[in-house]
């Protein structure tokens, strides 16, 4: 049996079963003048009435070699092109050309492609599935890219809420659900990195310990809602009074205390505790009644102590607080460094500071 010789060129294949095989190929004449296109290299280059003109009109020979069309025409067969789009986006293209015919006959035919860049000439260009070869792995590999990033933003969004939800959790465990203040945990952390910066740079702060007056008499008589509108009312004048450094927190009941940051002066802490409770002894009207109360204050200076120490500053301050009920309510007490020394030894003594002031 005489073996078949073996065919060394294709049979004739019409344009557009080329197309369907290769959508991005292009067909330059032996005169440098575009003959055909793939219809994917058709779209992206603004359609197909490119047929017949020159190739240098449309396309740049981009990369380390340079040619012109068509004097260097039977330079390019075997040799890797990097073409770009002379017009439009600067979408890059690569690929292979091969002669048409002996010596280049019947000019160059290229099968090209968008290496890299395929992802951005598919938003530039608006390409989908359908303009690319069946056999062609890349859209397969954008839809993965695809996926893969939905699901990062995805990741991202939820990794998001979840950071959000702690921080709203953490806000809540330190602050106060009724007046929105910081609670004692709050003010625990704060005093603690108050004591440690004025340690460490000598930035100084005082605490403000303050209790309404005749804050039961309202709750006894108008009831437990005109109570929780009075601190309502209390905290917020409180946040009035204090700066942005400062910490208002609520730390009982009817129990408040002031974390005052930076240069602090007694006789401006006098002034301060007077117009918080000036502020406090206004009428306050809720539901056709009026509340009336009053509030007694004792601040404890951090610059009296060495080293600072917020648990017994807190203590000091609550010390004063009960002297200035003691000498009648609605007063502010400021205690220097002989009044800490005093309200220390007095803490000391272990007398309950309630057992000679009224209550509220």
């Amino acid at each position: 049996m005489t073996a078949r010789p073996i065919p060394t060129a294709m049979p004739d294949v019409s344009l557009s079963a080329l197309g369907r095989l290769m959508p991005m190929f292009l067909w330059i004449g032996p005169a440098g003048e575009i003959r055909a296109l793939g219809p994917t290299l058709a779209k992206i280059c603004g359609g197909a009435g490119l047929v017949g003109h020159p190739f240098a009109e449309h396309f740049i020979v981009t990369g380390a070699h340079q040619f012109t069309l068509p004097g260097d025409l039977r330079m390019l067969p075997g040799r890797r092109l990097h073409l770009a789009l002379r017009r439009g986006p600067a979408t890059g293209l690569r690929g292979l050309a091969v002669a048409v015919g002996p010596e280049s006959a019947g000019g160059v035919f290229f099968n090209l492609s968008f290496g890299v860049g395929i992802a951005g000439a598919v938003r530039e260009h608006g390409l989908t599935d359908a303009d690319f070869a069946p056999t062609e792995l890349a859209m397969e590999l954008l839809y993965l890219q695809e996926a893969k990033t939905a699901v990062m933003a995805e990741l991202r969004a939820l990794n998001a809420r979840l950071q959000e939800a702690q921080r709203a959790a953490e806000a809540q465990a330190l602050s106060d659900p009724l007046t929105g203040l910081a609670n004692r945990r709050a003010l625990e952390r704060e005093l603690a990195r108050a004591a440690a910066e004025t340690q460490r740079s000598g930035t100084h702060f005082a605490l403000a310990h303050i209790d309404l007056d005749h804050f039961k008499a309202v709750n006894d008589t108008l009831g437990h809602a005109a109570g929780d509108h009075v601190l309502v009312h209390a905290a917020e004048v409180l946040q009035l009074a204090a700066r942005r450094s400062d910490l208002v927190a609520r730390v009982g009941g009817d129990e408040f205390v002031l974390l005052l940051r930076g240069t602090i002066d007694p006789d401006d802490l006098q002034a301060l505790g007077e117009r918080v409770i000036a502020r406090l002894e206004k009428p306050i009207p809720h539901e056709g009644a009026t509340c009336r109360i009053s509030a007694s204050i004792g601040i404890a200076l951090s610059h009296c102590y060495d080293p600072p120490d917020a648990e017994r500053m807190l203590t000091d301050a609550d010390v004063a607080l009960y002297d200035a009920k003691r000498s009648g309510r609605g007063r502010c007490i400021v205690l220097g460094r002989a009044g800490c020394v005093a309200a220390a030894g007095r803490a000391a003594a272990a007398v309950p500071p309630t057992a000679a002031t009224p209550a509220g």
